[in-house]
């Protein structure tokens, strides 16, 4: 990577983030810019950070007051809808990762998770946009499996065609646009008009969202990813 992956920490315990950035300060590709230790502060911090300055990843805690993470994560995504999310948390649970995928975050690392699983966690949400390990595809397939849970992530009026279709699974290989065009044989900014109609028809917020809409929709299977 010629420049360096630009981390935000927000979690209310000070050892978690003296812990996670005293492990992250040693990897060369990776910079910690900012720790906060509430939603509110990082939200003003983030409003007088400049462009360059401005984070890749935020790695954001779930329990903190006065603002939860979800509640933080959803203001996030509302004002900074480019900014990837890796939630950090203790409670690893179906339920949780559940609302993380219909939030549209990127990743989710238990804070008990070693050195190894924080830095491939962030390289390839940095790269890719999203990072699922094994046992998060089988609790989202778990989630996933209830038509009702299904009902309630993705109310459609409109199929996709053939050709969205053939994009959905390309973006799921974790295809750049360019990369889609050549395999489709058409331009990178049908690519994008396809990708920008893709996600109005199925609601989703960002590729995380059409990567679940295509795995619950048996478009792209589950352990391919």
């Amino acid at each position: 990577m010629n420049s360096k992956i630009k981390i935000a920490l927000i979690d209310d315990e000070q050892l978690i983030l003296e812990g996670v950035k005293m492990l992250l300060s040693s990897e060369p590709n990776i910079s910690v810019g900012s720790t906060s230790t509430n939603g509110p502060d990082f939200l003003e911090t983030l409003e007088k950070t400049s462009e360059e300055d401005f984070p890749d990843i935020a790695l954001v805690d779930v329990q903190m007051q006065p603002m939860n993470g979800f509640e933080l994560v959803e203001i996030l995504k509302e004002k900074y809808p480019h900014l990837k999310i890796i939630i950090l948390s203790s409670h690893y649970k179906t339920t949780i990762l559940g609302y993380m995928v219909k939030l549209g975050v990127s990743a989710f690392l238990p804070k008990n998770s070693n050195r190894n699983a924080f830095i491939e966690a962030i390289t390839m949400v940095y790269k890719n946009g999203i990072f699922f390990t094994p046992e998060d595809h089988q609790m989202i397939f778990s989630y996933m499996n209830s038509p009702t849970k299904k009902r309630t992530l993705f109310e459609m009026d409109d199929e996709l065609s053939d050709r969205e279709k053939d994009v959905v699974r390309l973006i799921c290989q974790e295809c750049t646009n360019n990369e889609i065009a050549e395999k489709l044989y058409i331009s990178p900014r049908t690519v994008e008009s396809h990708r920008q109609r893709i996600v109005e028809k199925i609601g989703a917020k960002n590729t995380v969202g059409i990567v679940i809409y295509a795995i619950i929709n048996n478009i792209h299977p589950l352990e391919r990813i």
